[in-house]
């Protein structure tokens, strides 16, 4: 018996630690399981211990911009001021933005991939996100030099941007040759830049370089008009320019179109979580995970090529 009593007890451990292991459990299971078994375990969950880095992008690409927003509130104020990292796609609220750079004085890593963003809610927000040094603004059809200049201007620290778009949604557009000089004149410690399908032409990109120094990483697959002299780049012995020309398929997470939440998915059980969840009595959302997945709510796709494995990915070669 006192070997035994030099062992703690895993209810006794401390709330950080509990956090440090919780990380390796789904955000289903955080939110559901863990705060019944025990009251410290409970108390560590609804502390800022697990919410440090918050992690939803996976979840939220199938869930309903509504609930997005709602989760996003409930976990941040979780994090009671400590939140570092933040990863969430298709937030669709300016209140859900203004939220995030409200309670973003440690937030170092931002994704927000397909958000609901606009140049005017961004020029308010970037102001108090001037701690961050990672960015990812893909797909976030909204914004465009503005809300980039705004953010460059505020953020000093920003040493990552992603501003990758998908070639369907720029079609219409006649050049984005704005967007690359607004990071040309505003963001000088970029040290990695992916613009991936960005329509900007050769003397943008020069300018980028021009100004960016310390660019170590250069991604401008898909950006046709962009023809750079190799003597020219030689000037940088430090950068990597990844692309033009494309030959394998992008970002395998950036775009699936297979992702849009379905009113009839399994994911409906979220609404009760990131809607009217009180913590205080998880046990009441056991109804929610039975039966998740009755066949009469499988969602199906279908594909006239039976080799089209990856067809919500595929992404055009260089012409």
């Amino acid at each position: 018996m006192e070997e035994c009593s030099d062992f703690r007890k895993w209810d006794e451990l401390i709330p950080d630690a509990l956090g440090l292991i919780f990380k390796n459990l789904s955000l289903r299971e955080v939110l559901t399981v863990v705060p019944r078994v025990c009251k410290s375990w409970g108390k560590a969950v609804k502390g800022p211990y697990c919410w440090q880095e918050i992690d939803i992008e996976e979840w939220s690409r199938n869930s309903k911009p509504e609930d997005v927003d709602r989760m996003v509130q409930l976990l941040i104020t979780r994090s009671c001021g400590s939140l570092r990292k933040l990863s969430v796609s298709g937030l669709a609220g300016d209140q859900s933005i203004l939220f995030i750079a409200n309670h973003a004085q440690s937030l170092r890593t931002l994704r927000l991939p397909r958000s609901e963003i606009n140049d005017s809610i961004m020029g308010k927000a970037a102001g108090m996100l001037s701690t961050i040094t990672f960015l990812d603004l893909s797909y976030c059809i909204n914004i465009g030099a503005q809300a980039l200049e705004a953010i460059g201007k505020h953020c000093k620290s920003l040493t990552t941007l992603r501003r990758i778009m998908h070639p369907l949604e720029v079609i219409n557009k006649l050049s984005q040759d704005d967007e690359a000089l607004a990071i040309a004149t505003t963001m000088p410690r970029l040290k990695h830049l992916e613009i991936a399908y960005l329509l900007v032409d050769t003397s943008s990109i020069i300018e980028i370089l021009k100004n960016c120094i310390h660019l170590e990483l250069l991604d401008v697959r898909g950006c046709w008009n962009v023809n750079l002299d190799e003597k020219f780049v030689k000037r940088f012995p430090k950068l990597k320019v990844v692309g033009p020309l494309v030959f394998d398929c992008y970002d395998m997470n950036g775009w699936d179109n297979c992702s849009d939440y379905s009113g009839s998915s399994g994911y409906l059980a979220w609404d009760f979580v990131a809607g009217d969840m009180d913590d205080d009595d998880p046990e009441m959302l056991d109804d929610f995970w039975e039966d998740e997945h009755p066949i009469e709510d499988v969602e199906m796709w279908f594909y006239d090529d039976v080799n089209v494995v990856d067809a919500g990915y595929d992404w055009p070669q260089s012409p």
